[in-house]
């Protein structure tokens, strides 16, 4: 399987988990506990690994920067469609959710939504490389994984 498809169909299995895991908390109530986005990260590393893995297994990829690059490309893409789905709800759905935001303790203050979507391009892109790196030092040797089987 070509990497690019990697990329884009773990990619939207991150942005799914997202954003039903946001809908269950909106039916729950909970949209607006801060505290709660940080399983947002958990469904990030998910689809890392999974592509990262995916290349190893798959692609039999064992060069560390190439499988890095996958990693971090399929959580940026994650991101930006996150980020899609976010000003989706909040222009045509909730506009009220831009005070839930502003509200969030990782946000803060009183931002527009572009200054919002900057702030989550920032957060998110942090995550995608700090995830990717994790998520390589599992698989930085493929060699070792293949031999301990």
């Amino acid at each position: 399987m070509s990497s690019s498809k990697i990329i884009i169909k773990n990619a939207v299995l991150i942005t799914l988990l997202i954003g039903g895991y946001f809908f269950l908390c909106k039916l729950l109530g909970l949209e607006e506990n801060p505290y709660l986005r940080f399983l947002n990260l958990g469904f990030v590393l998910f689809g890392i690994y999974l592509s990262i893995k995916e290349s190893v297994t798959k692609n039999h990829e064992k060069q560390y920067i190439t499988n890095l690059g996958i990693g971090i490309r399929t959580s940026a893409l994650a991101v930006f469609l996150s980020i899609i789905g976010v000003v989706i709800y909040i222009k045509f759905i909730n506009p009220e959710f831009i005070t839930v935001m502003n509200n969030s303790f990782l946000i803060g203050g009183n931002l527009s939504l572009s200054e919002i979507v900057i702030t989550l391009v920032i957060e998110g892109m942090a995550s995608s490389f700090i995830g990717a790196f994790i998520i390589m030092q599992f698989y930085k040797n493929p060699d070792k994984l293949e031999s301990a089987k």
